[in-house]
């Protein structure tokens, strides 16, 4: 079955409310199971808060422009909050912040509510905390969320529905909404076969169909197993931290430089590409995003 078609039918089975499809036998999840003990031994853990980075990036810009600052929110689980790194300013939020406010010349406020081990059910519970007070209300909010529901085993149909709702909840408020999809576990080094083509076999299909529930919500998506996933792969002592698992200050920089383009067109402040070019990448949701994951 291809990967567009695998996407299509779990996003199908979240609109409707379906638990998820069989995606692995019944010998291949007992096999699951076992390396993911295994690997749950060698990968290191850190249980240290994430580095606190909320705050107003871009002072020299309010006092230039005059103008009143963006508000940028950012949800989701470890990646989102930043754990592994020790300065706030390396965290993927105060990145993009930081990087938010120099393409639009105006300061950003950022209010961070991810969760390390966050999975999409607590999206819901994260969304209220950001929409608590309607005179704050994020005029963009990033999402990045989907590694743990792979490895709870957190049924995809299940987690698409989960982040979906997220996403319509955000809209409706006037929030414009990225997500960054479920990052490639396979690249994950301590991690080893058959457990790494299993686990990025999954990731690749939740992130997939993530995509074809963010967009028919109105949200945007970046691809970051198909954007980061062979750099991680190919430099895993620079791009993953101490614990081998979250990645490092550069690996951070790398994903906020994939995600902040998409940011910033979401607020119109990003040069459009040509026409010519538009016409000619359209394709069918399912299919690009399958594209998009694709190996």
């Amino acid at each position: 079955m291809s990967r567009a078609r695998v996407a299509r039918r779990i996003a199908a089975a979240a609109a409707y409310g379906g638990g998820g499809i069989g995606l692995l036998g019944g010998v291949t999840a007992v096999l699951l199971l076992t390396e993911v003990s295994h690997a749950k031994r060698v990968v290191g853990g850190s249980d240290d808060p994430p580095p606190r980075a909320d705050g107003r990036y871009g002072f020299a810009f309010a006092r230039r422009t005059g103008q009143p600052p963006l508000r940028l929110a950012f949800l989701g689980d470890s990646t989102a909050a930043g754990q592994g790194v020790h300065r706030p300013s390396q965290t993927p939020g105060a990145l993009l912040a930081s990087g938010l406010a120099a393409v639009a010349e105006r300061p950003v406020d950022l209010r961070n509510v991810a969760l390390p081990g966050a999975q999409s059910s607590d999206l819901e519970r994260q969304v209220t905390l950001v929409l608590e007070d309607p005179e704050l209300l994020p005029d963009v909010c990033v999402i990045m969320i989907g590694a743990n529901d792979v490895t709870r085993r957190m049924p995809p149909a299940t987690s698409v529905r989960l982040l979906s709702d997220a996403v319509r909840r955000l809209r409706e408020s006037g929030c414009e909404v990225v997500v960054g999809t479920c990052p490639d576990l396979g690249t994950i080094e301590p991690v080893y076969q058959p457990l790494r083509w299993i686990a990025r076999r999954l990731s690749r299909q939740l992130a997939a169909a993530q995509t074809i529930g963010v967009v028919e919500q109105g949200g945007r998506t970046v691809s970051l197993g198909d954007l980061l996933g062979p750099e991680f792969a190919a430099n895993p002592r620079e791009l993953f931290g101490p614990d081998n698992y979250h990645p490092s200050a550069e690996g951070y920089a790398t994903a906020a430089m994939a995600v902040l383009p998409t940011l910033c067109d979401s607020l119109g402040l990003w040069p459009e590409e040509a026409p010519e070019m538009l016409d000619a990448g359209i394709l069918p949701v399912a299919t690009a995003a399958a594209e998009a994951a694709a190996e």
